[in-house]
């Protein structure tokens, strides 16, 4: 475990009782602390009815092979209690009496996902997602052979850590993180009007936007984006989440060279432009015209739903949503974004609602973040002032309903124009639209260099 690779666990010995767990999804209590039920994503094949004959109902444990060690996570104190908890077992693995269930926490796709422990170490928090093969179509079950592999690979802040996989019996198992602050939709159903500030818009969108460039940059394909899917970790933080829609395509990083008066700028753009597929996935409200007419699609499906997810968080309702699906569906593809007249009118709106126009182009290849991806998004005005290499360490603004630890917030940094120049160098969340505006002609001055930042002042600066 030092190499942070995530383990095999062994059910031998185990004192754990999954056939709870056999209920199909449809029949799961409202009492679920996920509400994607409401939103059900959506796979259509020509063959639902097919059952797994192939899946063993014998106990077994499978690996998925290791593609690389996951440095951005080296620190997770996660990792320091399965390696405590491995160190005690004589065969050096992680054993499925090691975990103890705490409860029920929410429903997927494919399955039910629970809170769960290491017996010896109550401190570390982990999500045990639970799959009945039984239960699963032919089509359902490589969606949860996608998922396997896509998170035996990620390795990101906003993205979840599979630190154990096994098969018990007809039960595939995904050990992750634990998202104690539940998702981004019920959050934002206990805002007024079902309606973020736009800081908070713009917070939450720069994350998300991040995660989607890193999925992209290992060519993958998300086609499952909506606030359901996106979880608020302890520290406020957001991560993604159900992988089983994906799919990969192949990816050359590419460099361009953009000329300016000031000298030659380098930035680095990878995204899977030559992706395509022809299978209809993902929830009908995200859905992207060209998935709507069957035409084939790519990762142009991504930053539709990208565009429909803020339009979601400005106006508390999806822009193209109709009286059922076949009127949300027609909608899409022939209706244009309309924004409401009561939304507050100032420029930060203005440049919120030109992103989210430009997203939701009904041409894929007019679309932006299309061509070059999420490097076009993040030159946007919306986007204005904020220091991307530092967007792991921007502290969450206050939300209603979001709980952050207090140890989190003693760690992180909060977003803004004005440098804190303490020993924590924190970052106010303040508007961002002005920042730039105002560090114009400052005595403290902030000098960029596109990926490194350092600061000048004169005098210190009190919080």
């Amino acid at each position: 475990m030092e190499d942070e690779h995530y383990t095999t666990l062994s059910n031998q010995g185990s004192d754990l009782d999954f056939s709870f767990t056999s209920s199909t999804t449809n029949s799961i209590a409202t009492t679920s602390a996920r509400s994607s039920l409401a939103r059900s994503s959506l796979s259509l094949s020509f063959n639902e009815s097919t059952r797994i004959s192939s899946v063993s109902t014998t106990t077994s444990s499978t690996e998925i092979p290791n593609y690389h060690s996951r440095p951005h996570r080296k620190s997770d104190p996660n990792w320091s209690a399965i390696k405590a908890a491995t160190n005690l077992s004589a065969d050096g693995k992680l054993h499925m009496r090691h975990l103890k269930l705490v409860r029920h926490v929410g429903s997927g796709n494919l399955g039910r996902v629970f809170l769960c422990k290491l017996r010896d170490y109550n401190h570390a928090n982990f999500a045990l997602k639970v799959v009945d093969n039984n239960l699963l179509t032919s089509k359902k079950w490589s969606h949860v052979q996608t998922e396997a592999r896509i998170l035996s690979v990620l390795d990101h802040p906003f993205l979840p850590t599979l630190y154990a996989h096994f098969e018990a019996s007809h039960y595939t198992c995904f050990l992750i993180d634990y998202c104690p602050n539940g998702d981004l939709h019920s959050l934002l159903r206990k805002q007024p009007k079902y309606r973020f500030h736009i800081d908070s818009i713009r917070f939450f969108a720069a994350e998300v936007l991040v995660a989607l460039e890193y999925l992209h940059s290992l060519g993958i394909v998300y086609r499952d984006l909506k606030p359901e899917n996106i979880l608020i970790r302890e520290d406020g933080h957001i991560m993604l989440s159900d992988f089983d829609l994906c799919f990969n395509a192949d990816v050359t990083p590419k460099v361009d060279t953009l000329r300016k008066l000031n000298g030659t700028l380098t930035e680095f753009v990878s995204e899977p432009t030559t992706a395509f597929s022809k299978s209809c996935v993902g929830t009908h409200e995200y859905l992207a015209p060209e998935l709507v007419n069957g035409n084939g699609h790519g990762n142009g499906v991504d930053w539709w739903a990208f565009g429909v997810l803020i339009y979601e968080l400005l106006n508390g309702t999806t822009p193209f949503r109709g009286n059922s699906k076949e009127s949300t569906l027609r909608n899409i593809t022939t209706k244009k974004v309309h924004f409401k007249e009561d939304v507050t009118n100032n420029i930060s709106t203005a440049h919120v609602q030109d992103l989210i126009t430009k997203l939701l182009v009904k041409d894929p290849k007019e679309r932006l973040g299309c061509a070059r991806g999420a490097t076009d998004i993040k030159q946007h005005p919306f986007f204005n002032g904020l220091k991307w290499p530092l967007i792991r360490n921007y502290q969450p603004p206050e939300v209603k309903g979001l709980t952050v630890k207090k140890s989190s917030i003693s760690r992180a940094s909060h977003v803004g124009g004005w440098p804190l120049l303490h020993k924590k160098r924190r970052w106010l969340w303040k508007g961002l639209n002005c920042i730039l505006l105002k560090s114009k002609g400052s005595k403290h001055n902030l000098n960029v260099n596109q990926n490194c930042y350092h600061y000048k002042h004169t005098r210190s600066i009190k919080e």
